[in-house]
């Protein structure tokens, strides 16, 4: 091939489609768990976290409830891949063995956002949310009593969900969206320096924590019996004012290493001896890569 403009058009349209099948090639699992919020600046501030606007009986004045300030923001990345193609690739038209490398960029800039939001969720006993606690924690203040979204162990981590509502445990923020760029005129250095070709995908986006009430972590074994207490603790939340929250735990994400655990806690009908499974279909399981 003639490396001319027109014609790096052309392939740059073959590198672009390749890239959106892969963008389009699979399911992605991040917005089972995370409400997506647009962003249209460096950091957002999420102050509002943590109200529950629940309606009451009017009687009289309407009852006015003043937001709480709480000092949690997302601010926003940026992360970028960026691949070279040499020119002596183009010109002896062997560029096509790169093709399947584009779709797999695109891939990844699919499943990126999963990335993000499970790396966050395993975080979650460590990092802190809009309270000012980690995210799951024992001591969750709610009026003038402490509450614990967790179980302490030595295990591999486990998380109960409550994915239900318009705002879901994680955000996935996001400023500007993946897309895929190049750098093809002749005098890019690049082009001039190393004799390639450059292209690259890039996004601004970040991941942050939402409503702890709506999240249980565990690192317990996960058992009948800790599952139990996981959606006892959730479906027994309050909120200050001492009305219930009315949280249903849905989802029950675990990696690879608890598959097998959490089919046997809700995927098995009959238990050991041929007793009914109480918590046989109670929620469905969601297994997650991007966790141990």
């Amino acid at each position: 091939m003639i490396v001319n403009k027109q014609n790096l058009s052309t392939l740059y349209v073959a590198i672009k489609t390749a890239f959106n099948k892969g963008l389009k090639s699979n399911e992605v699992l991040w917005s089972r768990v995370a409400t997506e919020v647009p962003s249209s600046t460096k950091e957002e501030s999420y102050k509002w976290l943590g109200q529950f606007p629940r309606l009451q009986k009017w009687i009289g004045d309407r009852v006015i409830k003043n937001l709480k300030a709480h000092s949690y923001s997302i601010t926003n990345e940026k992360f970028e891949s960026t691949v070279a193609i040499p020119r002596d690739d183009i010109e002896d038209d062997t560029y096509g063995v790169f093709t399947p490398l584009f779709e797999e960029m695109g891939y990844s800039a699919l499943t990126h956002p999963d990335e993000l939001v499970f790396g966050l969720l395993a975080k979650g006993f460590d990092e802190l949310c809009y309270d000012g606690q980690n995210f799951f924690d024992t001591d969750h203040k709610v009026g003038d009593t402490s509450v614990s979204n967790m179980q302490a162990g030595s295990g591999v981590p486990w998380f109960l969900l409550d994915t239900n509502r318009p705002l879901k445990p994680i955000i996935f923020q996001k400023r500007r969206d993946y897309d895929l760029k190049a750098r093809q005129d002749d005098t890019s250095e690049a082009v001039w320096s190393r004799d390639e070709f450059e292209y690259g995908v890039d996004a601004r986006v970040n991941a942050g924590f939402g409503l702890w009430q709506l999240a249980f972590g565990s690192k317990a074994d996960l058992t009948s019996a800790n599952f139990d207490t996981a959606m006892e603790s959730m479906m027994g939340l309050k909120s200050d004012e001492g009305r219930p929250l009315g949280v249903r735990p849905n989802l029950l994400v675990v990696g690879p290493k608890n598959r097998a655990k959490a089919n046997r806690v809700i995927e098995v009908m009959n238990e050991e001896g041929g007793a009914s499974n109480p918590n046989y279909k109670a929620v469905e399981v969601l297994v997650v890569s991007w966790l141990d």
